[in-house]
């Protein structure tokens, strides 16, 4: 077995849902892909990744990260069984979940909300601050496969506020910069120096249309 010292992370958002189009916060709510109006995105996904192989795939358990993982894997045999994870779901955003910002602009508690890029809980939600401790539990859990086995690729289906956060730790940005659309994300590269894993690289995925040759 490879010793393992790097790590392609390949971070993937699900595909279109209904909420999305009404840009309506979801949050942890179980809200299905807007078929077939996904489909367009999650084909470009599907085609960027063909020529990858996975040696592990971790998915929120929700069902619009499950259909979107169904989806790349039309065509393809993936010879791994997936982990479906509820610490990789989307932050709880409590009584927000539902509305879109017209609904709740007026509202001080969402304005602290912003103000605070997420440090301040929503109502009945969850504060980044939770979020960013459970994916560090889910994150260490990973490393500790990733050294035992010698994975060197691994396919993550998630949500935007997950990759947002992810980015803002990984690439040192701000928290509103961390954005990815549906069916996007990023393809992060981890090297093991001195013992310690450290991010090397961040791209987008699939690469920008404008940027292929």
């Amino acid at each position: 077995m490879a010793v393992a010292d790097r790590l392609e992370l390949v971070v993937v958002r699900h595909g279109l849902t209904a909420w999305n189009r009404e840009r309506r916060y979801q949050g942890q709510r179980d809200i299905p892909l807007l078929l077939p109006e996904a489909r367009t995105g999650l084909d470009r996904l599907r085609e960027s990744l063909a020529g990858d192989e996975f040696d592990a795939v971790h998915a929120s358990d929700l069902i619009r990260c499950r259909q979107t993982l169904a989806h790349l894997l039309v065509g393809r045999r993936l010879g791994v069984e997936p982990h479906f994870d509820a610490r990789l779901r989307e932050l709880d955003f409590g009584e927000f979940e539902g509305k879109c910002y017209e609904e709740l602009q007026a509202l001080p508690a969402y304005r602290a909300w912003i103000d605070s890029q997420g440090e301040q809980a929503p109502p009945g939600g969850e504060s980044t601050r939770s979020l960013r401790q459970r994916l560090g539990e889910w994150f260490g859990d990973l490393l500790a496969d990733v050294e035992a086995h010698g994975l060197q690729r691994v396919l993550v289906i998630t949500h935007g506020g997950v990759i947002r956060e992810l980015r803002r730790h990984f690439e040192e940005i701000d928290f509103w910069e961390g954005s990815v659309g549906q069916a996007e994300g990023r393809r992060l590269t981890f090297v093991q120096r001195e013992g310690e894993w450290q991010c090397s690289s961040s791209s987008a995925e699939p690469v920008p249309a404008s940027a292929t040759p």
